[in-house]
């Protein structure tokens, strides 16, 4: 199949969380499994610099953008066999320090960015002499891609690609005044409460769910937590009118990335029949953070943005309470100012104990999953979660609270000894969290129960040879089975 792939940030090009990775990931698997697949993404500041190898492309975007015009260039990348980016090269638009804000202030002119975005996207489908069997967008940023192409097709646009929208978060909408609308050129009836209107705003991820032939979200959890009043955002109604499109494909790990035995990342390799590098990695990883280098005490972790959707409120109350107790720990992160500073109080109150890094790091955040012996995932909702994959292939047991893809990832001992994998806890509070940390601290005093459940959860295989099918069986349910050319 020919898949064109839409996302505002792809790995290692741009990131700002597990939608990168994803996005990345899945496109080397399709071509990896002999698909062609394409992926069209901003041009962000820096990029080019990165990889000076990409090409021009003699194309021109020149678009309606409500009562003016956008323009822009278009660059690409030739990957590996069957996989190409396009980068959308708009100066005034991508050239930035950040990708949707800087400081935690929103760009202003977010909508104007990604409606733009979008459009080249429907563009580059349409006009491509290499025509896409299926298009698929992620998250709100390209969510006005399906409600574009049906008003095309309403125009003659013989037979379009059909498109896939996946949900990464539907927490984050793309909410915009109403007068943002005009921006998107399209006829005012797709603005009512079952298209793109929102409480008399622009909702650019309800369009794309209003309109997408097909809808997936990152975990089969979290795609029935999305039809309830409680994890819908305020779309839980629409969701239940498009359930029988409605798909839950849990995320794949990269383990050409994301591994401990080839991992330029870590101080030394290891793997499940040969541990003594784990430790070293602990003992480096402690050394580099100011911490005491003591085997003997547990090493707890988090990778995180410091939002409330990620527990942090919880996890700082547990902490508060555990760190009385023999055990270490270590952020790395950024997000809520409140927040960051909640981190600080912990470690001015337990200095050789709370080591933080507030920002992003690779590299870091690769040695911490090799180095320390347990990760804390709190979340109040997470729709698939990768960071508590990573830990499992990397021997460090994920603390994690029971929803959407946590629930699906994690195997806890009390639903079955044998094939155990982390711990889990079920109630958003700190004390079920501070109890969940008190197994943890059990599990480390009983070196064989350890070994036993860190040996399950480096074998667990969340690989995309697992995952992919999924997708292509998405693909596939809204195709002929002869692709047509149009």
């Amino acid at each position: 199949m020919n898949i064109l792939l839409a996302s505002s940030e792809v790995f290692p090009f741009s990131k700002t969380g597990g939608l990168a990775d994803m996005v990345g990931a899945l496109a080397r698997a399709l071509a990896n499994e002999g698909h062609e697949a394409r992926v069209v993404t901003p041009l962000y500041r820096g990029i080019q610099k990165k990889f000076p190898e990409m090409r021009r492309v003699d194309w021109h975007f020149d678009l309606p953008l409500g009562l003016g015009w956008a323009q822009a260039d278009l660059w690409e990348l030739d990957l590996e066999r069957g996989l190409k980016i396009y980068f959308i090269d708009h100066p005034g638009f991508y050239d930035r320090a950040g990708i949707y804000h800087e400081g935690n202030i929103s760009y202003a002119d977010n909508a104007e960015r990604f409606i733009f975005f979008s459009k080249c996207v429907v563009h580059l489908s349409r006009y491509l002499p290499w025509r896409p069997n299926v298009v698929h967008v992620h998250d709100w940023q390209v969510g006005l891609v399906p409600a574009l192409v049906s008003q095309q097709k309403q125009e003659g646009w013989g037979n379009p690609p059909p498109i896939v929208l996946t949900i990464h978060n539907l927490a984050y909408q793309g909410i915009f005044p109403a007068e943002a609308f005009a921006l998107t050129n399209l006829p005012k009836y797709y603005f009512h409460s079952d298209g793109a209107e929102f409480f008399s705003l622009l909702n650019c991820l309800k369009a794309g769910i209003a309109y997408a032939d097909s809808i997936t979200t990152v975990s089969p959890r979290y795609a029935r937590e999305i039809t309830t009043e409680e994890f819908g955002c305020g779309l839980d109604g629409l969701l239940r009118r498009r359930q029988r499109v409605l798909t839950g494909i849990l995320n794949g790990v990269d383990y050409t990335e994301w591994n401990t035995t080839k991992n330029p990342h870590l101080f030394k390799p290891y793997s499940v029949g040969r541990m003594a590098g784990k430790k070293f990695n602990k003992a480096e990883l402690q050394k580099i953070l100011g911490l005491p280098v003591a085997a003997e005490i547990p090493l707890f972790g988090t990778i995180s943005r410091l939002a409330e959707q990620k527990g942090v409120d919880i996890q700082l109350g547990a902490l508060a309470e555990m760190l009385n107790t023999k055990m270490q720990f270590v952020l790395l992160g950024s997000g809520s100012p409140e927040y960051e500073r909640g981190y600080r109080d912990l470690v001015r109150h337990f200095p050789n104990k709370v080591s933080v890094y507030f920002g992003y790091d690779e590299t870091l955040s690769h040695r911490i999953e090799a180095g320390c012996d347990f990760f804390l995932m709190p979340s109040r909702f997470e729709p698939c979660g990768l960071n508590q994959m990573y830990s499992l292939r990397y021997g460090t047991i994920p603390i994690v609270r029971a929803t959407g893809g946590l629930d699906d990832s994690v195997i806890d001992w009390t639903e079955n000894p044998k094939r155990s994998t982390g711990i889990k806890f079920a109630e958003y509070n700190p004390r079920a969290l501070a109890k969940a940390i008190r197994k943890a601290l059990v599990l480390y005093s009983q070196p064989k129960l350890l070994a036993d459940c860190r040996q399950r959860a480096m074998t667990s295989d969340f690989s995309w040879k697992q995952t992919i099918g999924h997708y292509l069986n998405a693909f596939n349910s809204i195709t002929t089975h002869k692709q047509e050319q149009y």
